[in-house]
């Protein structure tokens, strides 16, 4: 549970810093390179590091991932410019892999999925915490500290973390010493990092037909094809082909993709326009995204209560994906005529829809695979969130740059707005300087770059609510299987 607060505490702080961290530091058009760097570096890593517990332990895996966060944390609040930030948040993805996968594999181990609901009345001991102190407690380092604090605050949770794990947390059993698929994980990298870097130039800084792009296809293809061969013959690997004979779970990361990249999308922007068009604080403005936290929130625990009750879950991801489409298409209605208030509660719909898709997505894997697989079920959905998100981040991001630099210019001129998009000159904190007609600007900037995201989003949205239709209703386990070579055991 203190490793997921960690995953959980660490973007909530971010997401609402990101405005003036890319405005102090210049680059509006590398924002998403912000968020990319992180997601994609952590998808690459996931199913090692769930390849890693399984074989060697999750404990052990689990406590290395916290460390390398960490230390990406504080390199990240020392960067003094754009692309030492970008890089260092790389570093820090390396270890947030870990996180999320070693915690939902060590669950897994210890609890089945039909009772999944008393380890959601445990996450909701925390989540409240980091839902809303996360936003909260954000805006106020940047505010009356400074963004680097938003880093530098993962040390004392992520040290509590690791002393938690390492007295709560035993080994037992046997543990297999395997050979690791080195030359998967380099071949998947390769396809995720061409795929981001093709979703990311297209159509901006390369047109579509341009040798870059038509090049990062091709390697990109090349890569994944190669990396589903080597899958097939690999002694252990990375995701195992095994598990995608499963209907169910096939379906399922289907769709965890496709609310990844709907979940980071929205979750990254709003915050720019509750602090460039609503003109609130990084502080108000992270409040004013509480009822998009507390509405994933909700559906998260209501969603475990009722399928521990009665065993059935088909109707929460459809449910879901419907919920989620509304949702974003409410949100297309933000303007810089919208108030604040309304603007705020819009965003519940959202959420409940991403809090439906991501506890069915997740009890959906966990029930499809075998005891032996968990680490690498759980590392496999949360990979394709968070490729999703990434891809998501790197496509609709360049959007949003586009329009919102497209809409500068035309109400500024090009000089103009590239000196304010691109100079480290527009800020949440600057803006009150500006004169009322270049405010008047940058609002309707934001809010058609907004508008762009949020239509791109609600496809993906509506792409996973077909895809849902086609889960089957399977019974849940009732028992946990600890056999494995990596089994452990609370002590607490």
């Amino acid at each position: 549970m203190l490793g997921m607060f960690l995953a959980m505490l660490d973007g909530l702080i971010v997401g609402t810093a990101l405005p003036t961290i890319t405005g102090e530091l210049g680059g509006l058009s590398l924002l998403p390179w912000v968020v990319t760097a992180y997601l994609l570096a952590g998808a690459a890593t996931t199913p090692i590091w769930g390849k890693l517990g399984d074989l060697y332990g999750r404990k052990g895996m689990f406590m290395s991932s916290i460390v390398i966060f960490l230390a990406g944390s504080m390199l990240a609040g020392l960067s003094q410019d754009i692309g030492q930030l970008i890089a260092f948040r790389a570093v820090q993805g390396l270890g947030a892999g870990g996180l999320m996968v070693g915690a939902l594999s060590i669950i897994g181990m210890l609890v089945p999925p039909r009772d999944s609901g008393k380890v959601q009345s445990m996450v909701g001991a925390m989540m409240p915490i980091a839902f809303v102190g996360g936003p909260l407690l954000g805006g106020l380092l940047t505010d009356h500290l400074s963004w680097r604090w938003t880093f530098y605050v993962n040390v004392p949770v992520g040290a509590l973390a690791l002393a938690v794990v390492g007295l709560g947390i035993k080994p037992v059993g046997e543990r297999v010493k395997a050979r690791i698929d080195y030359l998967g994980a380099v071949l998947l990298t390769t396809g995720i990092l061409a795929l981001t870097l093709l979703a990311s130039w297209g159509g901006g800084t390369y047109a579509w037909t341009s040798p870059q792009i038509l090049g990062l296809a091709a390697v990109a293809v090349v890569a994944l094809a190669a990396f589903v061969r080597v899958e097939r013959r690999a002694a252990e690997p990375i995701i195992p082909p095994r598990l995608f004979r499963d209907r169910n779970f096939t379906l399922a990361q289907v769709v965890s993709f496709l609310v990844g990249a709907v979940m980071m999308a929205v979750t990254a922007y709003l915050p720019q326009y509750m602090q460039f068009v609503q003109g609130l604080s990084p502080t108000a403005g992270g409040m004013l995204l509480l009822p998009l936290m507390f509405g994933m929130l909700a559906a998260q625990l209501l969603t475990g209560r009722l399928v521990s009750r009665n065993g059935r879950y088909r109707v929460y991801p459809i449910l879901g994906g419907g919920v989620l489409v509304a949702g974003v298409l409410l949100l297309t209605w933000l303007d810089t005529g919208t108030g604040t208030g309304l603007a705020s509660a819009l965003t519940v719909v959202a959420g409940a829809g991403i809090g439906l898709l991501m506890q069915s997505t997740m009890l959906l894997t966990l029930n499809s695979a075998e005891p032996r697989d968990l680490g690498a079920a759980s590392g496999t959905v949360t990979l394709l969130r968070t490729i999703g998100g990434s891809l998501g981040i790197a496509l609709l991001g360049a959007l949003y740059s586009g329009r919102m630099e497209s809409g500068l210019a035309t109400g500024l001129g090009t000089e103009e707005a590239g000196r304010l998009a691109g100079g480290g000159g527009l800020t949440p904190e600057s803006m009150s300087a500006l004169p009322p007609a270049v405010r008047a600007v940058v609002g309707e900037a934001v809010s058609g770059g907004l508008r762009g995201v949020l239509i791109g989003a609600a496809v993906l949205a509506a792409i996973a609510f077909a895809a849902a239709w086609f889960i089957r209703e399977v019974p849940l386990r009732t028992e946990v299987h600890a056999a494995g070579p990596a089994a452990e055991k609370s002590t607490a």
